[in-house]
């Protein structure tokens, strides 16, 4: 139940996206199956493939990602896909990106952990599943960036100066540095 949840999230905040008018009835349909999933007696619950679901609700998240940072990085002049090196999973733990542009870039299931971010605009990036445990985000704006979540930004370090978008709260810890 928790992980079909977690699908309407995303899928509710790819819906109230300008950008992904294209694929509107998609994510209305998508919603409204994964919502009906979350009604569903106990005996079809425990029938339900939740992998198979999450794979066709991923297929409409990763078009929404594509639409959202290909508008997010018109104009990057400096930027990290040179490199071919951003995706799912890579590793940038403990490293300093405070001179890297990274407007929507593809930083799903990356390893952010202690990495340096202060000061970087993460605008139209995909963080999905990205872990930010103990990555420095002070100053950095991350109001506009897809997918994050509160339980990611609350393992982070931030202040006052760090943009969220508007569904998440700095976490009371950010007040205390």
């Amino acid at each position: 139940m928790r992980q079909l949840h977690e699908l309407l999230w995303y899928l509710t905040e790819a819906l109230m996206l300008q950008v992904t008018s294209p694929i509107h009835g998609a994510i209305r349909s998508m919603i409204d199956e994964t919502e009906r999933l979350t009604h569903a007696s106990l005996d079809s619950f425990m029938e339900l493939d939740v992998v198979v679901h999450r794979n066709n609700v991923n297929k409409l998240l990763l078009k929404t990602s594509e639409l959202v940072r290909a508008e997010a990085s018109r104009g990057n002049k400096t930027t990290l896909r040179h490199k071919n090196t951003l995706g799912r999973g890579i590793d940038f733990i403990g490293a300093d990106l405070r001179k890297n542009d990274l407007r929507g870039e593809n930083l799903r299931g990356a390893y952010l952990i202690a990495a340096d971010l202060r000061g970087v605009d993460l605008s139209g990036a995909d963080v999905i599943g990205a872990d930010f445990r103990d990555a420095d985000l002070r100053g950095a704006n991350l109001s506009r960036s897809i997918f994050l979540t509160q339980a990611q930004i609350n393992t982070a370090k931030g202040d006052t100066s760090t943009k969220l978008p508007l569904s998440l709260t700095s976490p009371t810890h950010w007040a205390m540095k």
